[in-house]
C-alpha cells in the first residue's frame, strides 16, 4: 500500500465494514470515525485499528484525530434519497455543509490522499447508452445534487500534495457485517429467501449494481493510484446495467426455481446506467464479482444464522432506524 495511515469516515457502514478488515489486512493502521447508529460491534478489534465514536461536523474533533493520517477515504453521509428526505436539515448538514471544513482539516493536517465516496446518481436519467465521467451532470434530488457540489469543492481542494479523488458508485450489492437490506437486490434476496416471492415494478428500468467485494477494491485501487494519474479525476464504479426483471431473475436462479416472481405496472420507468470504462483504462479495475455472487453470500448469511429477524429488524434499513432514533 501507498499509504500506511488511512482514515475512514463512515467506516462502519455498510462498505466501511468490509474495507477497513481489508485495509488492516494490507497492512494499514486504521482510524474510523463514525457515528455508530448501527451498532458499536461491527468491527472487530484489531491492534492497527483505532475507533472513535463521533461527528464528522465536529471540526474540533477532526483537528484533534486527523493529524498524522496520510489519506482519507470519506463514506460518511446518509444514505440515498429515501434516508435524506427524512431530515433535509440533516442531511444538508452531514452531505454538504461538513465536507468543506473536513476537506481544509485533512489539507491542513497532512493528508496526501482524499477519496472521496460520491453516487452515480449525480448523472440524473440519461438516454445515452454508455454514462461516462465527462457527461453534463442533472441531479433530479438534494441527495445528489449535493454529491455532486461536494466532488466540485474537491477539485478545487486540490494542491501539489493533496490529492482528492471521486468515485461515482453504483448500487452496492451483498454481505456484510453491518447489512443493508434496503438496497435493490439485497431486498430482492431478503424477499425471495423468507417469503419465497418477489414482485417487480416495471421490470426493464436498469439499474448498475455492484458487488461490495469490487467496490472495496476500487478503493484500494484509487488509494494506491500514482497521484499524477488519479489528481482531481472522477471515476464511476460498476458491474453491469442490468433491467430490474434480470436482476429478480438472477436472484431466483440462486435461491430457488420456487420463488415467485410477480410483476407489476409502474409510471416510473426511469433507467439509471454507467461507463465503467474509464477506471478500467487508467487504473486497471474491472469488477470480479457477479450479481449471483452477491446473492449467494447473502443466501449463506441467512443460513448461517448471520442475519437473524432480516425482516423486521430496523438495524438492517437505514429510514427505519433513523427514525428509531429520532435522526429525523
Amino acid at each position: 500500500m501507498q499509504f500506511k495511515k488511512i482514515f475512514v469516515t463512515g467506516g462502519a457502514g455498510y462498505v466501511g465494514a468490509v474495507l477497513v478488515p481489508r485495509l488492516l489486512r494490507e497492512g494499514c493502521q486504521v482510524t474510523v470515525l463514525d457515528l455508530m447508529i448501527y451498532g458499536e460491534s461491527v468491527l472487530p478489534p484489531n491492534p492497527q485499528l483505532n475507533v472513535v465514536k463521533g461527528d464528522i461536523r465536529d471540526r474540533d474533533l477532526l483537528k484533534k484525530i486527523l493529524p498524522g493520517h496520510d489519506a482519507v477515504i470519506h463514506l460518511a453521509c446518509i444514505s440515498n434519497d429515501p434516508s435524506f428526505e427524512l431530515n433535509p436539515r440533516l442531511g444538508k448538514s452531514i452531505n454538504l455543509d461538513a465536507f468543506r471544513p473536513l476537506v481544509e482539516v485533512s489539507r491542513d493536517s497532512g493528508v496526501k490522499r482524499f477519496v472521496y465516496a460520491s453516487s452515480s446518481s449525480v448523472y440524473g436519467i440519461k438516454e445515452e447508452q454508455d454514462v461516462h465521467e465527462g457527461m453534463v451532470l442533472e441531479p433530479l434530488t438534494d441527495y445528489s445534487r449535493y454529491k455532486a457540489d461536494c466532488e466540485q469543492i474537491l477539485v478545487n481542494s486540490q494542491t501539489p500534495d493533496f490529492t482528492g479523488v471521486t468515485i461515482r458508485p453504483a448500487t452496492v450489492c451483498g454481505y456484510s457485517p453491518r447489512q443493508r437490506l434496503d438496497v435493490v437486490v439485497n431486498i430482492l434476496t431478503n424477499l425471495a429467501y423468507h417469503k419465497r416471492k418477489i414482485s417487480v415494478y416495471g421490470g426493464e428500468q436498469l439499474r448498475p449494481n455492484i458487488h461490495i467485494a469490487d467496490m472495496v477494491e476500487s478503493y484500494i485501487v484509487t488509494l494506491n493510484a500514482p497521484s499524477e494519474v488519479v489528481a482531481g479525476q472522477v471515476y464511476n464504479a460498476g458491474y453491469e446495467n442490468q433491467p430490474v426483471r434480470e436482476l429478480a431473475e438472477s436472484v431466483r436462479s440462486v435461491v430457488g426455481e420456487d420463488v415467485q416472481l410477480v410483476t407489476t405496472p409502474t409510471d416510473d420507468n426511469r433507467s439509471y446506467h454507467i461507463s465503467s470504462e474509464k477506471i478500467r483504462k487508467d487504473l486497471g479495475f474491472r469488477a470480479q464479482h457477479t450479481i449471483c455472487e452477491a446473492v449467494a453470500d447473502l443466501v449463506q448469511a441467512f443460513e448461517a444464522g448471520k442475519l437473524p429477524n432480516s425482516l423486521e429488524d430496523e438495524i438492517y434499513f437505514n429510514i427505519r432506524r433513523m427514525q428509531s432514533l429520532e435522526l429525523i
